[in-house]
């Protein structure tokens, strides 16, 4: 299965289209469509401009109105561009619609999507889980794929499974589906005896929204390398690493990001991945304190956590990226930063941020910003569940300490 980049070419070009409901602010709109232009850029895509407009429903055949789509269309033939991009999932009908009004390319925010996971992922099984996640997109798109596939221009979002227009008929990609779920069922079968296997050791699941730093904060836990990029969804595939804290082990994996309006097929498809989440006994929810929207992705992150089972486990709050902290934060909570190794962390302590207290720690993974009270929390939730299948164990604090107090007594 080809990718969906065409390689060797000039960047494609897009134009960023986002809609105003009555349920938002204008402010939250430009905030959603800086994260779809960063989901452009992480494609290959440079962006030319941006549209909004406010509407109390999508229009069901363009979905903008028709004078906000003549001012596209203009912005379109000036700078010839490539595609346009909907922040939103568009019908097959809106899709056909806009191509024939536009005349470039089509994608919505769910393409853009499967398109940067089809580009990530690695192994065999992340890569049959998008392009299943592929065919389900396509499925009901057939109609639209045979009368305007040959007149695209090719490029992001354009090729994937199927690159021939004769297997776009129905029948062959439901056969496709058929058999793409028959091989993850088999991956499947041997991933939950592989996660059987690990059952006498702790096991521990980095969880977030995308672009938080929790591959970054694998690499420094597990001393191991792990790809850790700045773009969304640098992971793809789950990774996991042994890693021992005071001769204390335990199982780490780095999880795919959440983000946003993610695509149910997607979220369907990864069940493996999600998983490794379920079935952990202690998630490290690591949240970009210094982003401005950290709140929403954390609201973002447990709505997912709950909506696959997960959202009652054992969860320390990682607030990483403390040191891209600028005063404005600490002036609205009216805190003085006091520095810590170049990093406010007891004055983050004194935000409300630290309501939970005993389930929050304060992290700078990249600059190693109190990483040691992270090591100590985490060994503290992982100590407690270790002990209750090994109750004899002793961690090397514990043999220090007592033969410290040993050779004390045989001093005296």
């Amino acid at each position: 299965m080809g990718t969906f980049i065409e390689t060797g070419k000039a960047a494609e070009t897009a134009i960023l289209v986002g809609l105003i409901l009555p349920n938002q602010k204008p402010a939250q709109v430009e905030e959603y469509l800086e994260e779809l232009e960063f989901l452009a850029k992480t494609s290959g895509l440079k962006t030319l401009g941006r549209f909004t407009q406010r509407l109390d429903y999508p229009d069901t055949r363009t979905f903008v109105g028709k004078g906000k789509l003549e001012e596209i269309k203009a912005m379109v033939d000036v700078e010839d561009a490539d595609t346009v991009i909907f922040d939103d999932d568009l019908s097959p009908s809106q899709v056909r619609n806009l191509e024939q009004t536009l005349q470039c390319k089509i994608l919505d925010r769910s393409l853009l999507i499967l398109n940067i996971f089809s580009l990530r992922a690695k192994t065999a099984q992340a890569k049959a889980q998008v392009e299943l996640a592929q065919y389900q997109y396509i499925l009901p798109r057939l109609t639209r794929m045979w009368t305007h596939l040959s007149k695209q221009r090719g490029g992001v979002g354009m090729r994937g499974p199927g690159e021939k227009e004769l297997e776009t008929d129905r029948r062959i990609v439901r056969d496709k589906i058929s058999l793409l779920t028959q091989r993850l069922n088999k991956i499947e079968k041997q991933a939950v005896t592989q996660r059987k296997n690990r059952e006498k050791i702790v096991r521990v699941a980095l969880v977030g929204y995308t672009n938080v730093g929790k591959s970054t904060l694998m690499r420094k836990l597990a001393k191991a390398e792990v790809f850790a990029e700045n773009k969304l969804f640098a992971t793809v595939d789950s990774t996991v690493r042994k890693v021992v804290i005071e001769n204390v082990p335990f199982l780490l994996t780095d999880t795919v990001g959440f983000i946003r309006k993610l695509p149910t097929t997607l979220v369907e498809c990864f069940k493996s991945t999600l998983d490794e989440i379920r079935e952990a006994d202690l998630l490290l929810h690591v949240v970009d304190v210094a982003h401005p929207n950290y709140e929403e992705h954390i609201e973002t992150v447990n709505k997912t956590l709950a909506e696959i089972g997960a959202g009652d486990k054992p969860t320390l709050m990682v607030y990483n990226k403390i040191d891209k902290l600028n005063s404005d934060f600490f002036e609205e909570e009216e805190v003085t930063p006091e520095p810590l190794n170049g990093h406010a962390v007891s004055s983050l302590k004194a935000t409300y941020l630290n309501r939970a207290k005993e389930n929050v720690v304060f992290i700078s993974a990249l600059k190693k910003g109190n990483m040691d009270e992270f090591r100590k929390q985490v060994l503290d939730r992982v100590l407690e569940k270790h002990l209750k299948i090994y109750p004899n164990f002793l961690p090397s604090y514990q043999i220090q300490m007592g033969l410290h107090l040993q050779n004390e007594g045989e001093g005296s």
